[in-house]
């Protein structure tokens, strides 16, 4: 009977492996698929972002034109972490196709009807909820089924599509601005052509049942959008809202049986000043392109399409950076990495400014630092969060860092919207520039400032950060 028993088990299990070879075999074929999709709608989030001061003078509300990029961008950071908790259990075949569902509902309608503000935020948003569930499940089937010497090298390619997707993004806005920038909700709906390889190779098992904390990620979600919502418009009612939900949000994660998240995860000290690092570096990451579209064709006399070509080669260069981030790091270390690729870009932003007078080839090349940086602290910042956390909160941990960068992001971009669009350092004469010129230059030492800031911090908490390597 043992011998018997033994025998079952052992064909049990090389027919589970089978099995999970073949699924392992099957999900890889979608790895580049899902790449397609992560791209095509990174790039359409650039683009957005590029033009939202034209488009939101077409539709009649300039001043609140920065909200068009803002509030997807909360919205994603939010979904980044529902999408990161549901790919623990949740069939991949299914998330998969209510994103492109959602993906092309929303670039189909947003090209119909966008009349207004409102219509165009929400199309967007329906764009933004679609399209991220790609990059989710990209991450988990790297993740959980490809060997450990192959991961480094496709999440290095899935930051390289990234950057490569920012560059196309701003390349299609300059283009397809002249013409109508309701084009750009449609560049999406090509993944339909997608359909049915994901439909035949994503696995459709489920890992089991979990509960999904929706109070939890309402009151934190609304609470974010407020905020977010305050820094664009200045109404001081939005940050009374805005510390309300997060108040109702400490008491309730303080109650409930099973939260999304703990109180203890914010008591944690190392990680709240690490994430900090995030929130700061990220925090112009979405402003950069419309200040630049926003000056370039008073100072340097360029079109839309003409300052996007003068863009595209700091981003390519980015690309490139970004597959090469992880050999970097592991070179450097990661504490050196961080103040390498933050030096960069503050050295970047920061040149790029003060050589506005100069003409476009300099701006042009000063512009590359910037980009370079950018991608170079991408993977070292987000282990040096995940490493002050223990092991069993490094889900948790990923959710937020995608919360706090995307976050961080669209406060920057409704806090500066108003003053790339106002001008408010026109009046100014500074080295050769004036008017949109000078403004430009001031806000981009003021962004330069920031990311300083980010390298600082870093040098002043970094033993803390590594305390148990160190040790």
């Amino acid at each position: 009977m043992s011998t018997s028993g033994n025998v079952k088990e052992e064909r049990t299990s090389a027919a589970s492996r089978e099995s999970f070879e073949e699924t392992a075999r099957k999900a890889k074929r979608t790895l580049i698929p899902l790449l397609v999709i992560y791209f095509v709608g990174v790039l359409c989030l650039q683009a957005f972002n590029m033009v939202f001061d034209k488009i939101g003078t077409d539709v009649g509300a300039p001043n609140q034109a920065s909200l068009i990029t803002a509030i997807p961008g909360v919205v994603l950071g939010i979904v980044c972490f529902v999408y990161g908790s549901l790919g623990d259990f949740a069939s991949l075949r299914k998330m998969t196709m209510f994103g492109i569902a959602a993906l092309v509902l929303g670039s189909v309608c947003g090209f119909l009807i966008h009349g207004n503000l409102i219509f165009v935020i929400l199309f967007r948003i329906i764009q933004t909820i679609g399209y991220q569930t790609a990059g989710s499940v990209y991450l988990v089937i790297v993740a959980r089924y490809l060997p450990l010497k192959s991961k480094l090298l496709y999440f290095g390619i899935f930051t390289a599509d990234y950057q490569f997707a920012t560059a196309i993004g701003v390349l299609c806005a300059g283009i397809f601005s002249t013409i109508s920038w309701a084009i750009l909700f449609l560049i999406p709906v090509v993944v339909i052509v997608l359909v049915p390889t994901l439909m035949k190779n994503l696995p459709g098992a489920t890992g089991g049942k979990t509960h999904i904390d929706v109070p939890g990620f309402g009151l934190f979600g609304v609470g974010i959008l407020f905020l977010t919502l305050f820094f664009s418009m200045l109404y001081w009612w939005m940050l009374v809202v805005s510390i309300a939900f997060f108040t109702l949000f400490a008491v309730y994660i303080s109650k409930a049986k099973d939260p999304f998240i703990t109180p203890e995860f914010f008591k944690n000290v190392r990680w709240r000043k690490a994430v900090l690092l995030i929130f700061i570096f990220y925090f112009v990451n979405y402003s950069v392109t419309p200040l630049v579209n926003s000056f370039g064709a008073d100072v340097f006399g360029l079109s839309s399409s003409q300052i996007s070509f003068m863009l595209l080669p700091a981003l390519i260069i980015a690309t490139i950076t970004g597959v090469c981030s992880g050999q970097i790091a592991t070179s450097l270390g990661k504490h050196h990495a961080v103040i390498v690729g933050g030096s960069l870009m503050a050295f970047g932003l920061a040149a790029a400014g003060l050589t506005i007078g100069l003409g476009p080839i300099a701006f042009g090349i000063m512009i590359v630092f910037f980009y370079s940086g950018m991608a170079t602290i991408y993977s070292p910042t987000v282990d040096t969060v995940l490493g002050t956390l223990p092991p069993e909160q490094t889900g948790r941990g990923v959710g937020m860092n995608d919360l706090a960068m995307q976050g961080s992001a669209a406060i920057g971009i409704a806090l500066f919207g108003g003053p790339i669009a106002d001008q408010p350092f026109a009046s100014l004469h500074l080295l050769g520039t004036q008017g949109s010129g000078a403004n430009a230059m001031i806000l981009l030492v003021i962004y330069a400032v920031i990311v300083l800031f980010g390298v600082i911090w870093m040098q002043l908490h970094h033993k803390s950060f590594y305390q148990d390597i160190e040790k």
